[in-house]
């Protein structure tokens, strides 16, 4: 009965397709695709919260304090059978994937990404893995985006423009924040979008949030009531806090990945692997709680008028009033979320940064603010501080200011902080960028040579292949000819490079028709000069293994059109500068969403 509906269903969606202009037929998908990523949010923060508040009522109820460290154990090991039973044995991991399959896949994701992230990130967070839902539900918004496109054999750009729309509906889904949706599906995630682009991701993410909205509690958001008003007498506090999140994200992303390198390196069966990081989370987290889960509830506590609710139930709940201790407490916290997060990730659990850098945001702004009216220097408003540092973390974790603004602005229901969100997210992200090159979305594809979204030219780059542009039919000569052979070539052919190479064809120089041309109109020069004479030693030397990028560089260094290719160390071609930049334009013009 169910497979009758969605038949209709289809029917009548490629029936619409055939009546409506492909630009209609965009706007109907974009909103398609809206729905489909906001039930899946919906799914996701629904269990994650129905589980926190289990074990919240466990430990409040019962007085079953283990129970916060029982759960992400079980969460992590259900989440490796999963994976093992039913996915295959491997998950992609990380919105890097989007990126990948933009650039190197023709935007195609596999259909096992529309459910596989919201099984298995369920499990992980759901059961108190110290991660985010965001990247699993923007990874599963960018794959109802793809395959919709797939079934209705649409274009390659609209394929990447509906992952877009996937990944906008997302976010703007998961917090109630349809600005902060399109912005961070074009900042991070599009290579490259017109004006007019904008239209459907505006419509996805606007669907997205009224789905979320109608049907999803807004306790389960995470949005903010209470808010002090701005100062700007406090403009230094907050330039001093761009530095602080700032030097914090770094601090989180090269130790992050040193957690996943140092599990990676580990040599156990995917279940002892598991257990093994398990356990080390569910002592960290019977320390210290607040690590459980996505940990927006915390969030919510320390923007508030009693912050020292944080530590009840914990081993610290004696000290519930000591301002000092739970200053302590937020910065032990703040320092360990990384390793948390490394291990619930590492250790083969599912999910993302992004919550986890609001929450270390959250955590940084407190920290910070506290501390400086403990010291007495003044009386900053913490709860504002609180909030703004989140978009100091976010912007320098993802390197996106503009998503990290606009995303504050809109779950704290003003732009009262704009200036010193501004503030804040640009200071971040410049230290951020001045340590780390790449954000963390994109740093394993940076190390692979694959992907550089923040880099549209080296994007571009990267997509393009260097066998198709190599030309192996060019002539060659011996070293030991004289140039008369070599002009009858000339005279017969459009070629203005030629190369010298030996009887293995290895590669011993090269002429260029230019540096030659008063030479070949001297009969007596052509009879008499030996072709080994006026060969010159090539300037740059291409191999097909460089990436497009390289050999750009190579032509941008030596200021020569033409470089020979070298493939198993004999001479194989040439590349020509101009048909690398007719690759260029072409795959621009194709990858530019319209």
């Amino acid at each position: 009965m169910f497979r009758k509906y969605i038949n209709k269903f289809e029917k009548t969606i490629v029936w619409s397709q055939s009546k409506l202009s492909e630009k209609q037929f965009i706007f109907l998908s974009s909103v398609l695709v809206g729905i489909s990523s906001a039930f899946a949010v919906i799914v996701l923060k629904s269990f994650a919260h129905s589980v926190f508040s289990f074990a919240t009522y466990i430990n409040g109820i019962l007085k079953l304090s283990f129970i916060n460290s029982v759960l992400p154990i079980v969460g992590i090991l259900l989440t490796i059978f999963v994976v093992k039973k039913v996915l295959g044995g491997t998950i992609e991991k990380g919105t890097s994937q989007i990126l990948y399959a933009v650039a190197k896949k023709s935007s195609i994701i596999p259909k096992k990404q529309m459910y596989a992230q919201i099984v298995t990130s369920s499990l992980t967070v759901g059961l108190g893995g110290s991660a985010g839902l965001e990247s699993p539900i923007v990874i599963t918004g960018a794959a109802f985006g793809s395959n919709y496109a797939q079934r209705y054999k649409l274009s390659y750009k609209d394929r990447t423009l509906l992952i877009g729309c996937g990944v906008a509906a997302g976010i703007a889904a998961a917090f109630n924040a349809p600005i902060a949706g399109v912005l961070f599906a074009i900042e991070v995630l599009l290579v490259d979008v017109s004006i007019a682009a904008f239209t459907p991701i505006m419509i996805a993410a606007a669907t997205g949030a009224l789905i979320s909205v109608i049907v999803l509690d807004e306790s389960i958001l995470l949005n903010f009531k209470q808010q002090q008003t701005f100062n700007y007498h406090n403009i230094p506090y907050y330039i001093l806090l761009g530095l602080f999140t700032g030097f914090v994200a770094v601090y989180y992303s090269r130790n992050f990945q040193k957690v996943e390198h140092f599990f990676g390196r580990i040599r156990l069966s995917p279940y002892k692997k598991g257990l093994f990081g398990a356990l080390i989370l569910a002592i960290i987290i019977f320390v210290f709680p607040t690590l459980f889960g996505e940990g927006y509830e915390s969030i919510k506590t320390l923007s508030e008028n009693d912050p020292g609710q944080l530590l009840e139930n914990t081993l610290f709940s004696d000290f519930r009033n000591n301002s000092w201790v739970l200053l302590l407490f937020v910065g032990a916290t703040m320092l360990l979320k990384v390793f948390a997060t490394g291990i619930t990730l590492g250790s083969g659990g599912n999910g993302g940064n992004f919550a986890p850098s609001l929450f270390l945001g959250s955590y940084a702004g407190f920290f910070f603010s506290k501390l400086i009216n403990l010291t007495g220097f003044t009386k900053l408003p913490i709860s504002n501080f609180t909030m703004v540092g989140m978009a100091g973390i976010l912007s320098g974790l993802f390197h996106a200011p503009l998503t990290a603004i606009f995303l504050i602005a809109e779950i704290t229901g003003g732009y009262d902080l704009m200036i010193p969100l501004m503030i804040v997210s640009s200071i971040s992200f410049a230290i951020s960028k001045r340590f780390e090159k790449h954000s963390m979305d994109v740093k394993n594809l940076a190390r692979k040579g694959n992907a550089f979204t923040s880099n549209k030219d080296t994007n571009i780059l990267s997509t393009l292949d260097i066998n198709k542009i190599i030309q192996t039919d060019y002539l060659t000569v011996n070293p030991d000819g004289n140039l008369e052979k070599l002009v009858d070539m000339i005279s017969h052919s459009d070629q203005v490079v030629f190369a010298v190479v030996d009887e293995n064809q290895e590669l011993l120089g090269v002429i260029y028709f230019n540096a030659i041309r008063e030479i070949i109109f001297s009969s007596f020069k052509v009879k008499y000069t030996p072709i080994k004479e006026i060969m010159q030693e090539p300037k740059e030397i291409i191999y097909p293994t460089d990436s497009m990028e390289t050999v750009m560089n190579k032509f941008e260094s030596s200021k020569i059109a033409y470089l020979p290719v070298i493939k198993n160390g004999k001479y194989y071609g040439f590349i020509s500068k101009s048909a690398a930049l007719e690759a260029y334009r072409s795959k621009l013009k194709s990858m530019t969403i319209e």
